[in-house]
């Protein structure tokens, strides 16, 4: 099977917002940058950025400029499965700075990209055999914007 990359259309922010997402996940690297040509069919000026290829975490995407026409909808989202609250807390702070907070752990960063912060643990008490026990955890979890793990420890172990 061929490698999906998945494509994000910015306005014309690719190459920022490909070293804004390197600069979260502090693993990653630009992989190469195409620029438009005179007279493309874009419209978009000689020289400025069309395609930015970058690599997050072992994963390729491809940045590209097309104008103002298609924005970002929640309808597609990127998840981080985080292993502890500090990782929650570094997500959510980084992807929410001139972004906003949704509910859920959903965050839209500052290109309107929506991203679900969620912590491994929330996925444990939500599969949990006790069902009232996983029962409470989720309802803790519909109240919260960021999710908070101990709250939903508690919540959890609440009878």
């Amino acid at each position: 099977m061929p490698s999906i990359t998945p494509c994000l259309w910015f306005d014309n922010q690719a190459e920022e917002a490909a070293n804004f997402y390197i600069s979260v996940f502090g693993s990653g690297q630009i992989l190469g940058i195409e620029r438009y040509v005179e007279g493309s069919p874009s419209g978009m000026p000689a020289g400025s950025v069309m395609t930015v290829s970058f690599e997050l975490g072992g994963q390729r995407f491809t940045g590209l400029n097309g104008g103002p026409m298609f924005t970002f909808s929640e309808a597609v989202s990127f998840e981080i499965p985080c292993v502890d609250q500090a990782e929650v807390d570094h997500y959510w702070s980084r992807l929410t700075e001139g972004g906003e907070e949704g509910p859920c752990g959903w965050a839209k960063d500052k290109f309107g990209l929506s991203w679900q912060v969620v912590p491994n643990r929330l996925l444990e008490l939500m599969k949990d055999p006790d069902r009232a026990k996983a029962q409470r955890a989720t309802d803790a979890m519909m109240k919260m914007k960021k999710i908070d793990i101990a709250e939903l420890e508690r919540a959890a172990d609440a009878s």
